[in-house]
Order: C-alpha cells, then sequence, then structure tokens
C-alpha cells in the first residue's frame, strides 16, 4: 500500500457496517466477505471498522477486536483499516486505541467527546491524550449534530500540531469553518457527510468516510477523480447521478438501509441490534427507488 500524506488513507473510505447473524452475535466470517466486496468491488481505498454505522454503541471491546481482526486478516494487506476508537471517556478511547494498535490496525478514528459536552479545553486534552497513547495516525471526527459539541477552529488548529493527528472526517457541514483550518493546517480533510464530498474537495478536502459508499463505492471515486482531474463536469454529473443514494441512505439511521441493501444484494449484513430495528418493508422499496434513481439499482 502507497502512502500519500495530502490523504493519509487515499480516497475513498467506507464506515462499514457490522454483519451480524440472526440471533445478535457477530458474523465475523461475513464481515471478512464483506470487507473483501468493499475493497475489491467497491474500490475502497480504507475501511472504518467499529464506527457508529459499525454499531459501535453496542459492540463490547472483546467484540471490536474480534472484527478488527477478522477484517485485518481479510483485507489488510491491500486496504487500509482504520479503527473507529472513539467514546465519551478519555481513558475508555486510550484503552480502545492501545488494544487497535496491538490487533494491528493503520489507524484511527476519534470521534469528540459525546453527551458529556466537554469545553474546547477539555476536547482539545481528550484528542492530545489519545494520539500521546499511540504511534497511529489520528482521524478527529467532527459531526455535532450527534456529539452536542464542535471542535471549534482554533482547537483544530492547535491539534494539527501533534505529529499523530493527521485528519479530519468532517460532519460539521459548515464550508467556512472547515476552509479555515484547511488555510490554517496541513490536516487531510475527509467528508464524513456523503452529499458534501464534492462541495468539500473544491476547498480543499481530500476524499471522503461514506456510508453510502457500500453501494457507491465506485461511482463515488469516478467523481473524485474526475474533480482532481479538473474534469469539473463529469465530477457535477456523478456527484448529481449519485444524489438519491448519498441522501437517501439516510432516510433512516445509515446502519439500517445499509444493512438492508447488503442483505438484498446477498451480501453479508443481518439484523441490527436494538435500538435500531430493522428496515420496514415501505423502507425496503423507498431504497430500492433511491438506487434505482442513482443508477445502481438492487
Amino acid at each position: 500500500m502507497t502512502q500519500d500524506a495530502r490523504r493519509p488513507f487515499g480516497r475513498v473510505l467506507t464506515a462499514m457496517v457490522t454483519p451480524m447473524h440472526a440471533d445478535g452475535s457477530l458474523d465475523l466470517d461475513g464481515a471478512a466477505r464483506l470487507a473483501a466486496y468493499l475493497v475489491d468491488e467497491q474500490s475502497n481505498d480504507a475501511l472504518v471498522i467499529n464506527g457508529t454505522t459499525g454499531e459501535s454503541p453496542t459492540t463490547t471491546n472483546a467484540e471490536k477486536e474480534n472484527l478488527l481482526r477478522a477484517v485485518l486478516e481479510a483485507v489488510g494487506d491491500r486496504a487500509q483499516v482504520v479503527a473507529g476508537v472513539g467514546t465519551s471517556s478519555t481513558q475508555h478511547t486510550i484503552e480502545l486505541a492501545e488494544q487497535a494498535e496491538k490487533v494491528g490496525a493503520h489507524g484511527l478514528l476519534v470521534v469528540a467527546p459525546y453527551y458529556n459536552r466537554p469545553p474546547q479545553s477539555g476536547v482539545l486534552a481528550h484528542f492530545r491524550a489519545v494520539a500521546d497513547s499511540t504511534g497511529l495516525p489520528l482521524l478527529v471526527y467532527d459531526i455535532p449534530k450527534r456529539t452536542g459539541i464542535e471542535v471549534m477552529t482554533d482547537t483544530m488548529v492547535r491539534l494539527a500540531e501533534h505529529p499523530r493527528i493527521v485528519g479530519v472526517k468532517d460532519a460539521k457541514g459548515d464550508l467556512s469553518a472547515t476552509s479555515w483550518v484547511l488555510k490554517r493546517t496541513d490536516l487531510a480533510y475527509y467528508s464524513g457527510d456523503d452529499p458534501m464530498t464534492l462541495p468539500l474537495l473544491a476547498v480543499g478536502g481530500v476524499g471522503v468516510v461514506g456510508t453510502s459508499s457500500h453501494l457507491t463505492g465506485v461511482g463515488t471515486r469516478q467523481m473524485i477523480d474526475a474533480f482532481e482531474r479538473g474534469d469539473l463536469a463529469e465530477a457535477l454529473r456523478l456527484h448529481q447521478q449519485l444524489l438519491p443514494l448519498f441522501t437517501g441512505i439516510f432516510r433512516s439511521p445509515g446502519t439500517i438501509l445499509v444493512k438492508a441493501a447488503m442483505n438484498v444484494r446477498g451480501l453479508p449484513a443481518g439484523i441490527v441490534r436494538s435500538p435500531l430495528v430493522d428496515a420496514t418493508e415501505a423502507e425496503v422499496a423507498q431504497l430500492r427507488v433511491d438506487c434505482a434513481d442513482a443508477g445502481l439499482p438492487l
């Protein structure tokens, strides 16, 4: 795997769902097969394992470790595997980061501490402590609509001073704030909101950590490649073609509809764990419409 300092994890990453059996236990063989599909058939440079889309709030530390091992064994020789380790506890996050590094993960995704809403000084200390605890490169995940706090521009600039904090998964939806960070740092910005990928590229972003990319990975890569070679018309055409899935996959929480789509396609996914609930027939019907509108019929 070649490394590019400007985009440390490549262009296209998918936050992978966690396949489960009918009884709710992890389907590790299925996870290996799904990871291979995403890398070999959906053009992913890297996968994020144990993120929110992977139902990390409902999996144990041991399950997280076993899942990482299965995916690394399946695709770790040809794609990077990034471990989601963020929690609302700094110490627990450090424990998960150390576990991921020991297993062999290539990088970490750390979401801003959620629910307890620390001040920016606490946010800064949290990320620095995690980065200090590991030798792995780290992406800061900024998603205020879920966490209840944002990582403010000055905080992000100070985080960029840490040698292992290399980038951001940006789901803030504030291109002005993003632009200021990009102007003041060398952080690699990945879109954390599928329909914002093309706009983010326009202000200096390098790729996407996607959810719809379980289905749109090839087209998303083509869109990014078109933008980077200066074919803006083609990039816009692909953005608009894929828009029904970029947005439609979030009609319900993305995990629910991605698992529904994978199940329809005969790929490993299975059920979701409570408090999520499996897609209804009406939701699957609408998903089929969205897929057809994007030129990727189920």
